[in-house]
């Protein structure tokens, strides 16, 4: 994530920090000191990350305090979620920012977790017993958090009320898919008026036309990815595959750039786009871009942008490359906040547990962001007076 935490000392005054912006949403002492303490033991350095480590971390006798944290005490994960968003627009709000929208999976074993079945879960790159969380990241100039969730309920739940019921998950709460809670978060996002620019995901999410349209209509700027099957409008068809776009493209149109760093060190493609639409408005336009492997050129993919007539290949290109921002929060998050260390079973606590590990994962966020600043501070030479 980049800087460093000086000291526990500063982390701790941080989880202090945030913990204000949101103590009023607990009406009784013993949840707003659990919650504080839960998100200490979050971010501590241990081993496992469980009611009972978190619980001997914060100096209590036994898991009592987290279980009722989590399961029992009165308390609303959604107001405190939005306590946390206003903290990180406050610290990290950008104009220029990216919204990632993407899912992730959590290993279980057992039939009784709320939402579990066999599904795929990209951690593990197959199918498994998981449960699966869609999340809503946001990636500024100083920083990449996560600021919305919820945990996707297959039909094989939805449809069976009593289930439902016995996790803790209310007769209201329907069936929808992926893209539908995606559109939502964002949607809420545009509401709560968090600045940022850009929306992007990747092909799971992308390749939905009535979410691109829904976006186009709010003039929403967006580069999602696609399937080399999806069609767009072009002078010559009204249903032209995007893939057949490339072929007959001059070598000279195809840009070798960077469009981030990973692992590695850049992720380095050829990149070219096609107007497609370009009868729609005279300041926006509709561009089909392809992203093509270096060394292994037959590998392309695909990505429809929407975006002002100004726009840069080098600015889509940024923004298709932030989506991996979302994957970076994930694993830290994981292996710094517990994001995936818990072993509550109910619907209300998977939310609870996961909104105060993203707290923690955004506090951390906030904090490095600070730190940077204070390097910068010390390294750049002074301004020198006219």
């Amino acid at each position: 994530m980049g800087g460093e935490l000086g000291d526990v000392r500063s982390w701790a005054a941080g989880l202090g920090e945030l913990h204000e912006r949101f103590v009023h949403r607990f009406a009784r002492s013993e949840p707003r000191e659990s919650a504080l303490a839960y998100m200490q033991g979050l971010i501590a350095p241990l081993e496992r990350k469980n009611g009972w480590t978190l619980a001997e971390e914060a100096g209590h006798a036994a898991p009592d305090r987290m279980h009722r944290l989590l399961n029992r005490c009165d308390w609303d994960a959604d107001e405190v979620l939005d306590d946390v968003r206003d903290y990180v627009v406050e610290h990290l709000g950008d104009p220029e920012a990216v919204l990632i929208v993407d899912d992730t999976g959590f290993l279980k074993k057992g039939v009784r977790s709320a939402g579990v079945q066999r599904q795929y879960s990209g951690t593990a790159g197959r199918t498994e017993n998981c449960q699966v969380g869609v999340f809503l990241a946001y990636a500024g100039a100083r920083g990449r958090t996560l600021i919305d969730r919820r945990l996707y309920l297959p039909t094989s739940w939805t449809d069976d009320r009593e289930r439902c019921r016995a996790a803790g998950i209310e007769d209201t709460v329907a069936f929808e898919t992926k893209v539908v809670t995606a559109k939502a978060m964002v949607r809420r996002a545009i509401t709560e008026k968090i600045p940022f620019r850009w929306v992007t995901a990747d092909a799971a999410y992308g390749f939905s036309k009535g979410w691109r349209t829904e976006l186009e209509q709010a003039d929403v700027f967006h580069v999602m990815a696609t399937t080399r099957h999806d069609t767009v409008v072009t002078r010559w068809a009204m249903d032209h595959p995007v893939h057949d776009l490339f072929p007959g493209l001059s070598r000279q149109k195809w840009k070798r750039r960077s469009c981030g760093n990973g692992a590695h060190g850049p992720r380095v493609y050829d990149w070219a786009r096609v107007e497609v639409r370009p009868w729609h408005r005279e300041d926006r336009r509709h561009w089909v871009i392809a992203r093509r492997s270096v060394s292994r050129p037959q590998e392309i993919s695909y990505y429809i942008a929407y975006c002002p007539a100004e726009t840069t290949l080098d600015e889509l290109i940024h923004v298709a490359g932030s989506r991996w921002a979302v994957e970076e929060c994930f694993q830290t998050a994981k292996q710094e906040c517990g994001l995936d260390d818990y072993q509550v079973r109910r619907y209300p606590g998977w939310h609870r547990h996961i909104t105060l590990a993203m707290a923690a994962h955004a506090c951390l966020t906030v904090l490095r962001a600070r730190a940077l600043d204070t390097e910068k501070a010390e390294t750049d030479p002074p301004s020198s007076s006219p």
